[in-house]
């Protein structure tokens, strides 16, 4: 299978010219620039931070050393390791009527809520990307080639930034991280403003039932079987029937490609082969999150009527689409039956347990390898 993406890119656009970058390391210099950041809609930022030991375990924790905020002409680059106190910037990165750029935003949300800044209204251009042009091609750098046809230096990407006072050319390289943000959400917007507005992240998300959300939210700690146990204990769940419809519910008002595709991943792993017509119009979707999603939840749930369409999208764009319809193709290939995942069974002391007896498959191999591209996409 040849690499890459394999699309059309749009014109490359201009950086802008260079705006002013402000050192940001006293009291009043925070309160300057959050009444500076109040004025803009849109703020690009970008964390540096180390790992330190934790007081109370042998554990690593991030600690943030820098925050930089990129707006038009304009960038703060906030020290915050002499900065004990930054809830001034709450009023900033958790105002729902601004919007907060991060290339990302796993990490740089973690760090930023240990000091008390909570993320209200965000877009993670790391995920847009990734939908336009695969998990490969989604990192800052290869997306500023792409956009701009610049290369990024990321020479002091791995640089002690604790060290104090820092040298002129480690705040440029930190500023330069949050301004390049905000211009590649701009060509974002310009030439791909419907698949950036599906990844617009806010306090209000789709309506779902109970049972679901955890796994949408990718914090449920059991399986899918487990969780309608205690959902049917619970009275949330009467019968299969309603689990079928719940699930479809969801798939329609369901609209980030994340989320949707931990439901496909849901419903494959419940088997729910009545919900394949729903699925299908997905491989047709403008999100290659979605289209290798819906590819590989029909290779899992045996629907060989989908063959055709899944074969369609081997001359798809975006490698990782191709990759996921190949492993579709080789599940409805497979002559044996697909066996149900195993059900757990419950001891009288209330433990439960699971017996498995197949082999890793070779699409969860391939889910493996995905996963870890996407890490090392976001990590430059």
């Amino acid at each position: 299978m040849q690499p890459g993406y394999l699309g059309p890119t749009p014109p490359p656009g201009q950086l802008p010219p260079r705006g002013e970058r402000l050192w940001v390391e006293h009291p009043e210099q925070l309160l300057q620039a959050v009444s500076r950041l109040q004025q803009s809609r849109i703020i690009a930022i970008d964390a540096e931070f180390t790992q330190g030991r934790s007081r109370n375990s042998a554990s690593t924790v991030p600690r943030l050393a820098l925050l930089q905020l990129a707006i038009d002409k304009q960038c703060f680059v906030i020290d915050a390791l002499r900065l004990h106190d930054l809830s001034p910037l709450a009023s900033v990165i958790g105002n729902p009527e601004q919007i907060i750029l991060l290339h990302g935003a796993g990490a740089d949300i973690r760090v930023m809520a240990e000091r008390g800044l909570h993320v209200a209204h965000y877009f993670d251009l790391e995920a847009t990307c990734r939908s336009i042009f695969g998990q490969h091609e989604s990192s800052l750098a290869a997306m500023l080639q792409r956009a701009f046809h610049i290369r990024l230096d990321k020479s002091l990407q791995r640089t002690d930034w604790t060290r104090r006072p820092l040298p002129p050319a480690m705040i440029a390289y930190a500023a330069r991280d949050a301004e390049v943000t905000l211009a590649l959400y701009y060509w974002l917007d310009k030439h791909y403003h419907a698949i950036l507005q599906l990844h617009e992240n806010t306090d209000t998300i789709e309506p779902v039932a109970p049972w679901i959300e955890p796994f949408l939210r990718g914090t449920s700690h059991t399986s899918a079987e487990v969780a309608i146990a205690e959902a049917r204990t619970r009275g949330l769940i009467r019968n299969k029937a309603q689990i079928y419809a719940d699930c479809r519910a969801a798939l329609s008002s369901i609209i980030h490609p994340m989320r949707r595709n931990r439901l496909l991943r849901l419903i494959t792993d419940l088997s729910l082969v009545q919900l394949a017509p729903e699925i299908m119009p997905l491989l047709n979707a403008p999100t290659s999150d979605e289209r290798a999603g819906s590819a590989r939840a029909l290779g899992r749930l045996g629907i060989r009527s989908a063959r055709e369409a899944v074969e369609a999208l081997l001359q798809d764009p975006v490698q990782d689409v191709r990759k996921s319809a190949q492993t579709a193709l080789r599940n409805l290939d497979d002559r044996h039956p697909r066996h149900q995942r195993p059900l757990s069974s419950k001891a009288a002391n209330g433990a439960r347990s699971w017996i498995l007896d197949e082999p890793a498959s070779s699409e969860q191999s391939d889910e493996d390898n995905d996963w870890k591209a996407r890490l090392r996409s976001m990590m430059g």
